[in-house]
């Protein structure tokens, strides 16, 4: 009887869990179809372009047509000149390149960076399919942990989003590169990458060689998409308070296995201060080298702000 009743205990633990996944993921689709419909959604297909443009059709010359898209076999043929007509090819494959690693269950402010980053990528996601194309998902750690091929349709996205939430990583770091070289020998198409990731250790022990292959990787992929990278920060990660001796669970790099006990004293905090600066200013430098303009969104902030912000900009380079 003892383990019919503990089997039962699990299995409504499980529904529960169940039922309060799938409200998240109902909260993160209003939520962000909203912002797509009020904001984004006149922007997304002015900011990503298709992969050119294709034949549609051929009509007589009107007078102030450009000559050079003159059909010569058309007009030898029928006697009259006559012109070819263009349409862009607006399909596009939306890849989302998303950190899955331990560290993002950190959050100190009402969510934590999982769940911002579940929301980053329904953003793109559901502007995507408005605008019908394809979104695929790629979830990494040290690994690539996570394949979801590339598919169109609100059921699709929910499921990319539950996957986001769900998955229990199995390696015990972040390794972008490691995802983006996944997806240079799978897509070979043109498309867009949205590289989601808080890019703690992403250049592993700070050897240039791990800079030089996470550099190499964002290289390739910028030569056949548009990446876009988005860092996701609980701003606990980034400034420790200094309160003494404290008992800490270890999320993904020290490899302590389980709760461990560490000096948080003024020094010790500094030192941390210092290294996570040092390590977003080498992120920083290589994404500016790159011309790859990082976007930063923190846990507690207006996530949506940056966003708009983003799209805006682009608009206006584009325009410009």
């Amino acid at each position: 009887m003892a383990g019919q009743s503990q089997s039962t205990t699990e299995a409504e633990e499980a529904r529960a869990r169940t039922t309060e996944l799938l409200r998240e993921i109902r909260r993160i689709e209003i939520q962000t179809s909203r912002l797509v419909t009020q904001h984004l959604a006149g922007s997304y297909q002015s900011v990503f372009r298709g992969q050119g443009i294709a034949f549609s059709e051929v009509r007589a010359y009107e007078p102030g047509d450009d000559v050079r898209t003159i059909d010569w076999n058309v007009t030898a043929r029928t006697g009259e000149p006559h012109v070819k007509l263009f349409t862009e090819e607006r399909e596009l494959t939306v890849m989302l390149v998303v950190d899955m690693s331990a560290s993002l269950d950190l959050g100190s402010r009402e969510q934590d960076k999982r769940h911002l980053v579940a929301k980053l990528a329904a953003t793109f996601a559901f502007s995507a399919i408005q605008n019908n194309d394809r979104v695929g998902l790629i979830g990494f750690t040290d690994q690539v942990e996570v394949f979801v091929p590339p598919r169109s349709g609100r059921k699709h996205v929910l499921s990319v989003i539950q996957r986001v939430l769900s998955h229990p990583p199995q390696g015990r770091g972040t390794s972008p590169a490691v995802a983006l070289e996944y997806m240079a020998r799978l897509h070979k198409g043109h498309g867009v990458a949205i590289v989601v990731s808080d890019f703690i250790d992403a250049l592993g022990d700070g050897s240039p060689e791990q800079e030089r292959r996470l550099e190499h990787a964002l290289k390739v992929a910028k030569r056949r998409h548009d990446v876009i990278p988005i860092r996701v920060e609980d701003p606990l990660e980034l400034e420790l308070p200094a309160l003494g001796l404290m008992t800490v669970e270890d999320l993904e790099l020290l490899d302590l296995g389980g709760d461990y006990t560490i000096d948080l004293g003024a020094g010790a905090a500094g030192r941390y201060r210092d290294a996570v600066a040092q390590e977003r200013r080498r992120i920083d430098t290589l994404m500016r080298k790159l011309s790859l303009p990082m976007m930063s969104v923190k846990c507690g902030d207006d996530w949506q702000k940056p966003l708009v912000a983003f799209f805006a900009r682009r608009n206006r380079r584009l325009r410009g």
